[in-house]
């Protein structure tokens, strides 16, 4: 009943995910909604999406659901939250992360290495040695990436907390007001008289 005629390619869904036919604004406003409607405390969906959004700033590639999974497991945060706070790292974020926690993780360690002009990755290097080939870049963006995630885990904890706190309040006072209202009898139940 709610399936569609024809079904999306793997290339469509790829290219939804990038760039929503809906538009950004109402991608971003359904997300928020559904977040705001996941079952769990304020905390616990806030902890989420800040395990998440921290685990999506280290260099660990095809990792980071795991990574969230397990963090959250640990430290009581919803998972669902922290599934949808991995999204912070994204094709269009990815070079501006990799870039600041390179260049973090360069200054912590006082050195120049990886992204100079002298460093090239070539595929055959890739091949041959994939770890000497990319430890030059990987360590700085390592070392970069750990004050970079508790950074942007406490920018996403706190406004996330506190939104969340808010809405759930108003839809528990909304059923509550409803409840009361059919209570008394003064709320004319749609499904009888409609």
């Amino acid at each position: 009943m709610f399936q569609r005629r024809q079904k999306r390619s793997k290339l469509q869904h790829l290219k939804e995910i990038c760039w929503p036919t809906i538009g950004w604004l109402r991608a971003t406003t359904y997300w928020g909604l559904r977040l705001i409607r996941l079952r769990g405390t304020p905390h616990s969906i806030a902890l989420g999406l800040a395990v998440g959004a921290g685990v999506a700033i280290t260099p660990f590639m095809g990792l980071h659901f795991v990574m969230t999974l397990l963090i959250c497991w640990a430290l009581g945060g919803q998972l669902l939250a922290g599934i949808v706070g991995t999204f912070v790292g994204n094709p269009w974020t990815f070079p501006f992360i990799w870039w600041i926690t390179h260049r973090l993780g360069c200054i912590i360690l006082q050195t120049r290495a990886g992204f100079d002009g002298n460093a090239h990755i070539t595929f055959h290097g890739l091949l041959d040695s994939p770890l000497r080939t990319l430890a030059p870049m990987l360590g700085p963006m390592l070392v970069g990436s750990i004050p970079l995630a508790l950074i942007v885990g406490w920018a996403v904890y706190f406004p996330a907390r506190h939104l969340i706190a808010k809405r759930q309040q108003r839809r528990a006072d909304k059923l509550r007001l409803r409840r009361h209202a059919r209570e008394n009898g003064t709320l004319v139940d749609r499904k009888i008289h409609g």
